[in-house]
């Protein structure tokens, strides 16, 4: 496929890269990547063995060193040569995620888009890393903070989002000082080895060090753990499910490192009865399977008022019925395919413990077979009756599922049932009622990181910082001063008088 020559990816590829040059030792097999479109074969990576690892975490702590001491505004240029890089690729990188995901053209193209919008925030940012200086309650001394380079940071990303959520992390991170280390998910390296490879170019083009920028690929036993485990790394961030953040806090942890957790999400939308359905009707469907329900922000729970409820479903399902499904690479079609086969098994699971618990399918539910769908990841979006305790309705399913759960009463019952979760990532509310949308943002309304009116749960913008609370982690990346997470914190105190006053009033004499 030409689309792979352009961006450097071969029929076999080697998984681990300090920035400019690449190595694995082959002990530990390779990667057969398959697209979920149509089941091709796209290419093979060979997996890091714990000696390649090494080998790039070492290059990173070495790197570091010298990195730090490089001005701020230095650093963004860099980082802006990168964004102009991502540019002149991002069809073909963009066409490239969504071979490798299998979600539509615009949203991969969107999703490099992504990229260079948080080039343009991390060059800005170069320049404002900002401190704060305090009064001293001592004479003729000076009180202040600054923020300095931490280390190496580790970055394990998720499928659905190969490339952006890295950005997020890698570009803030490299302009406040550290080097970074890259596990993309087994899933999708295809992409992630495109990106090392533009890095590579920036890298030699600009005669900067190796270990700057590096990737490893493997498994979450081999390379995983390795990253998890390693006292070079102080900060860690972590892309996944809840049970993969709960390993990897728990690890990073004991050795007192920090970790940025973006777990899962179980994320609702509260549909007030003074909503303007024609608006809200497209962003829910939108956000329900978008992605094919494959975004930790998608809306998986509709929470609508008992008053409206019958008018709400009639609505849905027939724009569900309306949903074209196939191919994304053709833009006609408003949803693709599941990430694999099992994911495939996770959804089909799921409508079978709905119906087990009490629940109502109304729409949906069935996995497309026939031509247009022979890779065997296609499956019908679905709308369901349920309630908001059936343990399927509690925990995350990564398929377009969406649930279908009313209230009564004042919006203060819709908030406790969109609550009433272990997640805490996304939430939003439709209504025009200026006291809804109040109590929706005030600190008795949403629980969640995230909180919007009259828009859908998915589609954050990268200016403000993205994250959740509860079982989603508590992260907090992107933008705003989510920038401070990748810095070490340091208080500073000059005396430049002649005295030697204590704090506190304390007295000491010789």
């Amino acid at each position: 496929m030409k689309l792979l020559e352009d961006l450097g990816i071969i029929s076999r590829n080697q998984g681990a890269s300090t920035g400019v040059d690449w190595q694995t030792t082959g002990t530990e097999g390779s990667l057969e990547v398959i697209s979920p479109i149509d089941g091709r074969l796209l290419a093979t990576v060979d997996r890091c063995s714990k000696k390649d690892y090494l080998q790039c975490s070492t290059l990173a702590a070495q790197t570091f060193k010298s990195w730090r001491a490089v001005p701020a505004p230095k650093r963004g240029e860099i980082v802006r040569q990168i964004g102009e890089a991502l540019r002149r690729v991002k069809t073909s990188l963009g066409t490239l995620v969504t071979w490798e995901t299998g979600k539509s053209l615009q949203e991969g193209l969107g999703e490099v888009q992504e990229m260079i919008d948080i080039c343009e925030f991390a060059v800005g940012l170069s320049r404002q890393l900002y401190g704060r200086t305090m009064s001293s309650e001592r004479v003729e001394h000076r009180l202040y903070e600054q923020y300095h380079p931490l280390g190496p940071v580790g970055i394990i990303s998720a499928f659905n989002f190969p490339v952006a959520v890295w950005s997020w992390n890698a570009m803030i991170a490299t302009v406040c000082g550290d080097t970074t280390l890259w596990k993309p998910s087994s899933r999708t390296p295809l992409t992630a080895i495109a990106v090392q490879r533009l890095l590579g170019r920036v890298i030699d083009d600009n005669h900067l060090p190796e270990g700057l920028f590096n990737l490893v690929v493997g498994s979450g036993t081999m390379v995983g753990e390795q990253l998890l485990h390693d006292h070079r790394l102080p900060l860690v961030s972590i892309t996944g499910s809840t049970n993969v953040g709960r390993r990897g806090a728990e690890v990073i942890a004991r050795r007192f490192g920090r970790s940025i957790l973006e777990l899962g999400g179980n994320n609702a939308i509260i549909l007030s009865p003074r909503a303007d359905l024609a608006r809200a009707i497209p962003a829910i469907v939108f956000s329900a399977v978008g992605t094919a329900g494959q975004r930790c922000t998608t809306t998986r729970r509709l929470i609508v008022h008992k008053q409206i409820y019958t008018q709400v479903k009639k609505t849905l399902v027939a724009a569900y019925g309306s949903l074209r499904i196939g191919s994304p690479l053709d833009q006609t079609n408003h949803v693709g395919p599941l990430i694999s086969k099992e994911a495939v098994k996770d959804y089909e699971k799921a409508v079978r413990d709905l119906k087990d618990q009490g629940g109502r399918i109304v729409f949906g539910g069935r996995i497309l077979e026939g031509q247009g769908f022979e890779s065997g990841c296609y499956v019908e979006p679905v709308l369901a009756e349920a309630e908001n305790h059936y343990p399927v309705v509690q925990q995350e399913t990564f398929a377009p599922i969406l649930y279908l759960i009313t209230y009564e009463g004042g919006i203060e019952n819709g908030i406790a049932l969109q609550n009433n979760v272990v997640q805490g990532l996304s939430s939003s509310i439709f209504t025009d009622d200026v006291r809804e949308t109040e109590l929706f943002l005030s600190p008795v309304g949403s629980d969640c990181g995230i909180a919007n009116v009259n828009i859908g749960t998915s589609g954050a913008e990268i200016g403000g910082a993205f994250g959740g609370e509860k079982e989603t982690g508590g992260g907090r990346e992107s933008g705003s001063d989510a920038w401070k997470g990748y810095m070490r914190r340091q208080t500073n105190t000059i005396n430049y008088g002649l005295e030697l006053p204590l704090a506190q009033g304390i007295v000491f004499e010789l």
